[in-house]
Order: C-alpha cells, then structure tokens, then sequence
C-alpha cells in the first residue's frame, strides 16, 4: 500500500507525502499540486516528512542569503535531489515544514508537479528540537510515514528498504570513520537498543537522519519533556520505543551535508551518474571528454579542455582557452574566462572566474568576481588535512584538499592569493596582490 512522505530542510521545511492520496485531518494551510509522474513501484514506502526548519548557521557564509534546503549542487538545489528520491521510490504527496526564507522555498518547488508530487507547505514557527519538529505533522498523517533530515543525500532503494522494515518504526544507520561528529547506535537483533550522541569516537554505526514512523509516536514525543537544552529531541522518543525500532544500515549513497565542504562531496556523487548532453553553444576547436552537460544558452569557446563529469548551467560561458574538470558545477550566468582553470569546485549563479585563475575543490558564491591573476590554494605543503575556523572553532575537514568557500559578492584585486582553507563572508573584498588565510565575516575589508 502506498504511503504520504514527509521531510525536513534548513529552512523550516517540513515535508509529507502520500502515495495513495490518503491523508490526516487537515489543520489548514498548505497548497498543493496534482500528483503525477511515473507509477510508483511494488511495495511504495511509507510517507515521508523531511525536518527542514534550521537556518542552516552550520553552512554560513553560503547560507547567509539563501536558504540551505535550496543551495545548489549537480545542478539543482539540494532539496530537489531528495524530492527526486522520494518520486522515485513511490511517495507521491510531500508536506513541507517551513520557516527560514520560507518564501524562496515555496517559489523554488512550487506545487510539486515537475516531480511528480503533490507539495503542500506547513509553517513551523517556533523551532524547539527536532522531537517539536516531527510532532508538527501530528495532524497530516493517518498512517506511517518516512521521516528525513534535509541535509542528507540519499537514494530511492534506501527508502524503499526503510519502508519494508518490519517494525512499527525504523532508523536507518550509515558506518563512518568517526562517530564522536554523529553519535553512536547501538542495535542488537535488528532493534534499536541505544544512542549515544555524546562521548562516542571510533569508526561504527551512526544514525543517518532517515526514519519511518508509525502514527503511534505522535502520543510519545507529545509526552517529552525538554532536554537540560531546553529542547524536546527525537532521540529521547526513539530509546523510549527503542524494542519497536528497527535498524536498517543503508546500503550506497549517503551523505550528511552538514558544512560548506560537504556540498563538494554531495556535487561527486550526484555528477557521478551524469548523462552527457549539448544543448548549448560549443564551438570549433573544443574538447570534450567524459560526462559534460551544457545547457540551453550556455556558451563553451574555442580552444576550451572539460574533462567530465561537469555541469554547466543556462547563460554561462566557458573560454576561450579554458580548462574544466570535475566534479564541477557552474550554475545559470557563471564565467570561466581565459586562461583560467576550475577542478572539482562548484561556481554558483553569476559568479566570475575570467581571467587566468585557478580554482580547486572550492565553492565560490553568487555574484562573486575574481580579478585576474587571484589563485587559490587547495593542498598544504605538508599534505595533512586541511583545518578551518568554523562558529569560532578550529575544525578538522577530513579533507586533503580544500580551496576557499566564498559567500555572496565576494571581489578579489588583481593578482590576489587565498590559501587553503580560507572561509570569506559575502560582500567581502581582498585588494590586490594579498594573501589571505583563515576565516573571515561578512563584509570584510582585506585590503
């Protein structure tokens, strides 16, 4: 039997959805758009609701104008590759939690229709752990349902197989290097038996932000008292049904995009199925190798070298005389001029790159403008990982290269140096010849 879906993003987006068009009592609000796409599958997972009502502080400068669920990455915001996922595996009616920039978000994914769901919207105005984040769709849903965090990359089979998991509930776990970024799970038999979000290290299983819930659990999190952070958390309802959860591992793709850096893993993976197509302008003289993609409007000039996998969005242009290669995304309006060269780095709307740069595994935000000249390292001399300042921490990025993130218009003089790991705020400004390290406000002034 088909089931709603729901999930959450950074910006207050809550997100359900039905297979079957069955739903809860409707406690207002919403707007919606009519199902469609491709048939679901045999045995469609459950409803689906994903947590987005941060404002995603985690992924500043990127998020400081615009909301994280819609930063952009394989070439399209982020929410959209789990709205994908979520068509893909059946669901077909999705509830939107929303609150940060919550217009933006409404405008971006519209009703649905183009996924094949039917969306609604549901404000969640007061944000008070993620226990009160779920419980916000006690009135939407009738029968069980998937549950995602909005910051997780995962695939259609993954929620499939959280759907079937025979149990009134289900989490799904990921095995990672390092749980002490995560907190631990413990599970015997197939059920849950505890979590551990403090005091863990070492590599093991951690919870992957993706569940199914049967309605029952409304009345539990409804029952929480609040954490000594002064917050009703969905963990605490989990250990108190723990012999009723089932553990389901996932098996491929999954991914926390947690932090700036994160979204460059997310571009591989997604850029990683590519289908090369031209819809663009390419002209004489061009090589193209691999998995490129180039959009209507899109310009690649002559003597230009892209090695795939690559996306490149409506209205940019790339060359003459330059050189791409991947995981890279340019998004609508952006340039990569001459002399210039982009690896593994993703270049948001209208940001420029025109003229002998170079760039690697960085994310440059909207607007920004490079002057020429400006390099930006992306290894240490000494090959370590590279570390960053990040909410006044120094934080390890498990990362060997790392180039610069770039909030929005972001301008560098002439002949400019950022070095590895440098973190600028939007509307900052780097005068010519400088080098600059570390982590930066917005509205920097380096001059």
């Amino acid at each position: 039997m088909p089931f709603p879906a729901a999930w959450r993003t950074d910006s207050t987006v809550t997100l359900e959805a039905n297979l079957n068009g069955q739903r809860g009592p409707d406690p207002g609000g919403g707007g919606g758009g009519a199902p469609g796409g491709p048939p679901p599958p045999p045995n469609p997972p459950p409803a689906a609701r994903s947590r987005a009502a941060g404002e995603g502080t985690r992924r500043r400068p990127l998020t400081a104008n615009i909301p994280k669920p819609l930063l952009p990455v394989a070439g399209r915001p982020f929410l959209e590759h789990q709205l994908l996922a979520l068509a893909a595996a059946g669901v077909e009616r999705v509830v939107v939690l929303v609150g940060y920039r919550m217009h933006e978000v409404h405008a971006t994914l519209g009703d649905g229709g183009r996924f094949g769901l039917d969306i609604e919207y549901l404000l969640q105005e007061q944000r008070l752990g993620t226990g009160h984040a779920v419980l916000q769709a006690a009135q939407r849903f009738a029968q069980p349902f998937l549950c995602l965090n909005g910051d997780v990359l995962v695939n259609a089979a993954t929620l499939r197989r959280l759907a079937e998991a025979e149990a009134p509930h289900a989490m799904a776990t990921a095995e990672v290097a390092d749980t002490g970024a995560y907190g631990a799970v413990e599970a015997a038999d197939g059920r849950l038996t505890a979590l551990h979000e403090k005091g863990a290290s070492g590599p093991g299983a951690v919870n992957a932000g993706l569940y199914r819930f049967d309605p029952a659990l409304f009345a539990v999190l409804a029952g929480l008292e609040p954490s000594p952070r002064g917050e009703y958390e969905l963990t605490a309802a989990l250990e108190a049904v723990a012999a009723e959860v089932a553990v389901v591992p996932i098996k491929g793709e999954w991914l926390d995009v947690g932090r700036p850096w994160d979204l460059l893993m997310a571009n591989a993976l997604l850029l990683a199925g590519l289908k090369p197509n031209i819809e663009g302008t390419v002209e004489e003289r061009v090589t193209l190798k691999g998995a490129v993609f180039i959009a209507e409007g899109a310009e690649v000039r002559s003597g230009s070298y892209i090695e795939g996998p690559v996306w490149i969005g409506p209205g940019a242009t790339v060359g003459p005389n330059a050189y791409l290669r991947g995981a890279t995304m340019l998004g609508a309006g952006a340039k990569v001029g001459a002399a210039s060269e982009i690896k593994n780095s993703l270049l948001m709307e209208g940001a420029k790159v025109p003229h002998h740069n170079y760039v690697g595994d960085s994310i440059i935000g909207r607007r920004c403008n490079l002057g020429s000249g400006t390099k930006v390292a992306n290894l240490r001399l000494d090959k370590r990982n590279i570390r960053v300042v990040l909410r006044g921490q120094r934080v390890d990025t498990g990362r060997r290269k790392l180039g610069v993130i770039l909030g929005d218009d972001v301008q560098t003089g002439i002949n400019a140096t950022l070095n590895v790991g440098t973190i600028l705020g939007e509307n900052s400004l780097v005068g010519p010849g400088r080098a600059v390290s570390g982590t930066w406000g917005p509205g920097s002034r380096l001059l």
